[in-house]
């Protein structure tokens, strides 16, 4: 038995050691176990010093056992071992920069460029460029690019953030707004250089910390225990194989990117953990006569710039593997994990994804092996990948390092992968190729292609290699080795991860690819168009602000760009989320139990085992609340029985019961504890299976206008199509989250939530525990996140955690991880429309027939006001004199859907625009020619009779085509069309009639309570919600214009229950207005109280003013009320005024597709938006951005996968992919149409959070029109439909061509 050793390591100037620690346990979650408030954030920099170190921006990975020079890594901190940081310094967040002391201008820039909305993905940002400047002063802005590759946001559209870090590039500054000068004045981009250089000075002078400690530790073996596992870093190589003979099975952990993210908290584990970087040999990088040799410890981004380095040294001729490995390393995973993951870990897991295995087989590297019995070397081959016995690592071996092998003059060697998202994502399909070339011949000497993607690890087409030895490399070659390699590698049409016929097409589109760029290398001439090349994104943007009257005060804030209020602690990491807050005394963690059948009766749960793993208090069911169960629609646990009936789970993902323990692990060993036997009935998934069983959640939801059926008679054409989306994940940053806490008497409880709709929250709680509401204290600070989906689902966490917290009467934490939160609670509808569109030869509709479906789920959550808003807003920006619409819900066995950001437009915009498309297509007209001639003129009507003025949508969409000089480029994509046939560009223009608000009064209602304290400050609260939108920050600006005080007098404290009771829900972009509207009721009375003081001291300041209206008994204290917005639609006259006023707008996008991948990059977008006087143009400028990136990723990018049996497959960032900084618009513009106005909002604002969404649909019908090009070009038909989201497969098997029809030849092998 070992003695396990103290663990030490530095953290933001604090040394912290402990002796007792769980081995498998991350950085993260040890550190919040010891309480150390928001010392962690989600990233982390990591540090490899030689020699010295700074004392407070390193982090690393083992830093004090680097054998290769001085870089700063990147991190995952829920990734890093405990032990693996023995002897480091670590950096998080709050040690680049705090309030308390000194503000990064890292931080500092990033808030002032308005790089931050919710906040929650903001000190990942600033730890990734804190990372890259600490390695390179003066970055360029592709490694700008690449250092964000691996963050997510999901609020910003990412522009903010680019522009924010500009100004470190080599290039240039931001130049932000448009107008030629940086956001920042001169003195502070000189602060900014002066804190580089000091940055250098300064760091290059201190000894590393941990160095002495490093060099005592050098010669030791570093052995750590804990109850199950041990882990041992030895020292040499030699203890290394020694240690693997003596534990074979013992994994070999450098980056744990691989056993983090796979272990299971319970049940696996291992024994001894061996870890070899303080191995020098295994951190070797040397230059021989054979090649590059590389240490298999070394990871993945020091290998990138081992070759970026070496490259340019060596002769060209023999580069050419190191070239392809390098184009690989770009796009494989994102920075932090590519500072972690080890060349050698990336080989031996073998994964059929890992790009690149089939590079380095290709390429003939060689892997040198080591084991106590001695060396030996084997190829790194088909055969090894396979894990083939003879060619394969024995148990005892360890990989040691891997020659790389220079390649020759006449020897071809590249690489390929497609991915669902350019970088950051696993490949569905990737690819080595390598031919050697009898010398100054064309004939083929030796030839390998591998491919990764296709089955359970990286196959070879061995034999159809052979098979083409000695033949020549021309067109004929060609079609034989695309025939042979599907014969050869085959795939079965029920093969894990599906997409069978796009995978196998990239099979000989890839070899297609390689031919012809061996064929450019001899220097023979083919017509084809340059392939997409691996281009890294150089962000160009745009936005334009909006002028303030010349007459308005400069203390007046109102209609400026005003940082985001929480802007700075955003960025420090000082702002607090619910699982910030700190743990209280007898605070237990929740975790729940949820169903695996979608359709099931429960006939028993058995939770005794639960009950018997350490830690655990107690598990909680239905029989534990007091009241009631949820609310009519839904419950918060399924029963097991009722009247003696056998209970119905209703979709995999209900909740039936949940374990409260004392810690979140054993919580969940708890759940998995609980047997539960299900009886399976048949479920109902897709619209589909609803249509065919009638279960419908909702009555039929039906708007005519006009006489349809005089329409289609009076119509020149008819025609019919459908349309199918699919669905889309809120994926907002911080998942749900509540903390309830309840007190000492009364039976009272405070409630911390992440929520939408406090008073939800409140209404259920009290309603489950049979109390009063006025017991029930709900507190939101802010929201990392809602989108929508944190309207309806947080009440019942709520519950929950209060029906936990009433039984043990001991404060319940609740916090559901990324792929619980995921599988629970839904999201965006997907979608399902129908239509029948009559129409005259100039493009004219006269008539449409649309059914609309979607899909709701189990329950009816927000399913009825959707169906009802896709019906009323289906007609967009168009004109049609016959119409009628029906909408149906479906109900189906899975997770109830929600609200979304768009509530139903972005579906109803899709499928109307799709139809507009058709009759284009149809007449031969251009589509923009076809929107024109049906869009609303003038004074109109909708369907339901409601009228509005739509000369601003003409406003939008002409200022659109002129801003986005759309005719000019939409002629030079026709001729770029014209000169290339592997690649196609296309462009699309949108315009969009955007309804703001609810369809009905009392949604609108708003509250808000003023307090002035006696030394003149204020405290402003209301009913509103942040979430990312700024609604605090422009609350302030409201405030400060109404009393006429500067904002730095005025403080919001939070949204609570407690001061603003009875607030409607934040959403429908209304928010904000109808608060504003609130806290300028409450600050206008007070100003008419201060009206006498003010009268007899005219010139006395307002500290003066308010210390005398107290002595004069004047109350400072008001509450604000806004009715709200008249609005109601009557559904059986059909008639109403739905929605207090409309929003306009137009998008024009420009896309590059990938004819043979399907891969597309979005080149250019200009948005023109109508926002009428904005209260904060920067602050709205970044919900248009947003907002519209969040929908180029509905529409082209996130997929939701269900199993047969109705189980969610997409439940982690790995399956799911969101928009990422490689997805926006190479050039992003954005403009607010000027002189526009708005009488019936606060001061002519206009609510944007939602109406840039659907113009993310503008990149849609772009890649449509660079589809339509390709068909075109192939004489294929032109008037085919593509649904949503338009994923690379879509795009590549829209266009048709040879390649896709060899897959279709060989239907055998399918």
């Amino acid at each position: 038995m070992w003695a396990s050793a103290m663990n030490t390591f530095y953290c933001n100037y604090t040394v912290l050691s402990t002796a007792k620690l769980d081995v498998l346990i991350s950085f993260s979650p040890w550190l919040l176990k010891l309480k150390f408030r928001n010392v962690v954030s989600d990233f982390l920099t990591s540090y490899s010093p030689p020699q010295v170190l700074i004392k407070h921006v390193c982090c690393c990975l083992t830093p004090q056992f680097s054998f290769t020079p001085q870089r700063h890594h990147p991190a995952n901190s829920c990734l890093l071992p405990i032990c693996s940081l023995h002897g480091a310094a670590v950096t998080t967040v709050e040690g680049v920069g705090s309030l308390k002391n000194r503000i990064n201008p890292i931080q500092e820039r990033l808030a002032k460029c308005h790089g931050s909305q919710c906040g929650f993905c903001t000190p990942g940002m600033v730890m990734s460029m804190y990372a890259l400047l600490r390695n390179h002063v003066k970055p360029s802005m592709e490694q700008i690019i690449s250092a964000l590759d691996g963050n997510l946001c999901r609020c910003t559209g990412y522009r903010p953030i680019i522009d924010s870090y500009a100004s470190f590039a080599k290039q240039t500054c931001c130049q932000l707004r448009g107008t030629g000068q940086c956001c920042l004045d001169q003195e502070e981009l000189g602060l900014i250089k002066l804190f580089i250089l000091t940055f250098l000075k300064t760091y290059k002078s201190l000894s590393f910390p941990p160095q002495r400690m490093a060099q005592e530790q050098q010669r030791k073996t570093l052995i750590f225990c804990s109850k199950r596992t041990t882990w041992i870093s030895p020292s040499t190589l030699k203890e290394l194989l020694e240690l693997k003979a003596k534990y074979p099975k013992a994994p070999v952990v450098v980056g744990n990117t691989s056993l983090g993210l796979n272990k299971n908290d319970c049940d696996d584990y291992h024994p001894v953990i061996l870890h070899p970087l303080r191995i020098p040999e295994m951190q070797v990088f040397s230059i021989t006569d054979d090649g590059i040799v590389v240490g298999a410890a070394c990871c993945l981004a020091q290998l990138r710039d081992i070759l970026m380095e070496t490259i340019p040294k060596l002769p060209e001729e023999k580069t050419k593997i190191y070239q392809a490995l390098l184009q690989q390393l770009r796009t494989l995973a994102g920075e932090q994990i590519r500072s972690m993951a080890s060349l050698g870990g990336h080989i031996v897991s073998r994964g059929s994804a890992w790009d690149l295995n089939p590079i380095l087989s290709a390429g003939k590297s060689v892997l040198n092996l080591a084991s106590d019995g001695g060396k030996r070397q084997i190829f790194l081959n088909d055969q090894f990948l396979a894990g083939h016995k003879h060619a394969d690592i024995e148990p005892k071996e360890v990989i040691v390092s891997v020659l790389i092998p220079y390649s020759t003059k006449d020897e071809f060697i590249s690489a390929f992968r497609q991915a669902d998202r350019q970088k950051n994502a696993f490949s569905v399909v990737n690819a080595g190729l390598r031919v050697l070339f009898s010398p100054g011949t064309d004939t083929i000497v030796d030839l390998s292609i591998l491919y990764g993607g296709i089955g359970s690890t990286t196959l070879s087409a061995r034999k159809s290699c052979e098979k083409l030895i000695g033949r020549q490399w021309n067109d004929q070659m060609l079609s034989e080795a695309c025939k042979l390699v599907l014969e050869e590698i085959s795939l079965p049409p029920s093969a894990s991860g599906g997409k069978v016929e796009y995978r196998r097409t990239l099979l000989v589109s890839f070899l297609f690819r390689f031919y012809l760029e061996v064929l450019h290398g001899l220097h023979q001439m083919v017509r084809t168009g340059q392939e997409l090349s691996a281009e890294n994104l150089h962000c160009s943007t745009h936005s334009c602000l909006q002028d303030v009257d010349p007459g308005q005060s400069p203390q007046d804030p109102v209609g400026r760009p005003i940082m985001h209020q929480s802007g700075i602690k955003h960025t420090t990491g000082e702002a607090v989320y619910i699982d910030d807050i700190r743990p209280v005394d007898g605070e237990l963690s929740l975790a729940v139990v949820t169903s695996v059948k979608a359709h099931a009766k429960i006939k028993s749960i058995d939770i005794s085992e639960a009950l018997q793993v350490p830690g655990v208090i107690n598990v909680i069911t239905a029989k534990d609340v007091p009241g009631k169960n949820g609310n009519d629609e839904e419950e918060a646990f399924a029963k097991d029985k009722v009247f003696l009936a056998l209970r119905e789970v209703i979709c995999v993902g209900q909740i039936i019961c949940a374990v409260v323990a004392e810690t979140l692990t054993q919580a969940k060993c708890g759940a998995k504890k609980v047997k539960i036997v299900y009886e399976d009935l048949q479920p109902v998934l897709t619209i589909k299976d609803a249509i065919k069983h009638n279960s419908y959640i909702t009555k039929e939801r039906k708007l005519e206008k006009g006489d349809i059926e005089k329409g289609f008679k009076s119509a020149d054409k008819i025609i019919e199509g459908e349309l199918h989306m699919g669905g889309q994940e809120h994926f907002y940053l911080e998942t749900n989250s509540v903390l309830v806490i309840p007190r000492m008497e009364d039976k009272e409880m405070d409630v911390y939530v992440s929520t939408q709709h406090a008073t939800d929250v409140q209404k259920l709680v009290a309603s489950a525990l049979n109390l009063q509401s006025n017991k029930i204290m709900c507190h939101t600070k802010r929201v990392g996140g809602a989108f929508g989906g944190k309207i309806t689902k947080p009440s019942f966490f709520a519950v929950i955690a209060a029906v936990a917290a009433n039984k043990t009467g001991r404060p319940v934490r609740f916090a559901l991880e990324r792929d619980m939160d995921m599988l629970i609670t839904g999201g965006r509808h997907p979608f399902f429309g129908k239509y029948k569109v009559g129409f005259m030869k100039d493009g004219r509709i006269m008539a449409a027939d649309f059914q609309c479906y979607i899909n709701g789920g189990c329950t009816k959550d927000e399913s009825e006001l959707v169906i009802e808003y896709i019906v009323l807003k289906v007609d967009n920006a168009y004109n049609i004199p016959n119409l009628r619409v029906r909408g149906h819900a479906c109900k189906t066995n899975l997770p109830s859907n929600t609200a979304f950001r768009g509530f139903g437009f972005p579906q109803a915009g899709l499928f109307v625009e799709t139809c507009i498309v058709a009759v284009a297509t149809k007449t031969g007209l251009p589509h923009e020619k076809v929107r024109e001639i049906n869009m609303y003129r003038g004074v109109n009507r909708t369907a339901f009779k409601e009228k509005f003025d739509a000369e601003n949508l003409w406003k939008c969409w002409k200022e659109c085509l002129v801003k986005s000089d759309y005719h000019s480029r939409n002629t030079k994509v026709e001729e770029f069309n014209r000169k290339n046939y592997w690649k196609k560009k296309g462009i699309a223009i949108i315009p969009m009639k955007f309804s703001v608000g609810f369809n009905a009064t009392y949604f609108h209602q708003a509250g808000a309570l003023v307090h002035i304290y006696l030394d003149g400050s204020v405290l402003v609260t209301h009913g509103g919600i942040e979430l990312g939108q700024g609604i605090h920050t422009k609350m302030l600006q409201i405030a400060s214009r109404e009393l006429k005080i500067p904002l730095s007098y005025i403080h919001f404290c939070e949204t609570s229950s407690t001061t603003v009771p009875n607030g409607k829900y934040t959403a429908g972009s209304v928010g904000t207005e109808i608060n504003a509207r609130a806290v300028q009721d409450a600050c206008q009375i007070l100003w008419k109280r201060l009206d006498p003081i003010r009268r007899n001291n005219p010139k006395g300041k307002w500290e003066d003013w308010i210390s005398e209206a107290h002595k004069k008994s004047i109350s400072l204290s008001a509450t604000g009320y806004f009715k709200g917005y008249v609005t109601d639609m009557n559904w059986k006259t059909k008639k109403g005024h739905a929605f207090p006023y409309f929003l306009y707008g137009a998008a024009c996008s420009e896309v590059e597709i990938d004819c043979l991948t399907g891969a597309h990059k979005n080149i250019r977008t200009d948005i023109v938006m109508d926002a009428s006087f904005s209260i904060n143009p920067a602050i709205d400028i970044g919900q248009i951005e947003g907002a519209f990136i969040q929908g180029v990723g509905l529409y082209t990018l996130e997929e939701i996968y269900f199993s047969p049996e109705g189980e969610q497959l997409t439940l982690s960032p790995d399956t799911y992919k969101i928009p990422a900084v490689c997805d926006i618009p190479e050039q992003f513009h954005v403009y607010l149409l000027p002189n526009s106005c708005n009488s019936i909002a606060i001061y002519s604002s206009k609510g944007v959070g939602e109406a840039g969404f659907f113009l993310g649909s503008s990149v849609f019908f772009a890649i449509r029109d660079a589809v339509a090009a390709a068909r075109k070009e192939r004489g294929l038909p032109l008037d085919f439909t593509l649904n949503s989201p338009l994923t690379v497969e879509r795009i590549r098997m829209a266009c048709d061509d040879i390649f896709t029809k060899m897959v279709t030849v060989f239907p055998f092998l399918l």
